[in-house]
C-alpha cells in the first residue's frame, strides 16, 4: 500500500508498519488524505476496521466526523471525539 508521504511530515514514513501503526495510519488519512489515499486504506483494511478506528478516535475534525458519519450512517453521538469535545468547557467568548 503506498499512501501520501506528506500525511506522515511528523513520521519516517519507512518505519510505518500497517497492522502496528494502524489506528494512526487510518486517521491521518481520514483527516489529512487524499481520494487515492482513502481508496487504499479502504482496500487494504475494509470498511468494518476502518469505521471501528473512526468511531474510537479521539481527534477528528468537524469535516472529518461529518464524513464518516454520513458514510457509516452512524449518528455523531456516537464517536468518542464528539463525545470528548462535548465534555471539553469553552472559553467564554466576550
Amino acid at each position: 500500500m503506498e499512501l501520501s508521504k506528506v500525511i506522515f511530515w511528523d513520521t519516517e514514513y519507512s518505519k510505518l508498519d500497517y497492522e502496528k501503526h494502524r489506528n494512526y495510519i487510518i486517521e491521518r488519512v481520514l483527516i489529512y488524505g487524499k481520494v487515492t489515499d482513502w481508496r487504499a486504506i479502504q482496500a487494504y483494511y475494509g470498511n468494518d476496521i476502518i469505521k471501528q478506528v473512526a468511531i474510537n478516535a479521539r481527534n477528528l475534525d468537524a469535516k472529518t466526523l461529518a464524513f464518516v458519519s454520513n458514510l457509516f450512517d452512524i449518528p455523531k453521538q456516537q464517536f468518542r471525539c464528539y463525545t470528548m469535545l462535548q465534555s471539553v468547557p469553552k472559553h467564554w467568548d466576550y
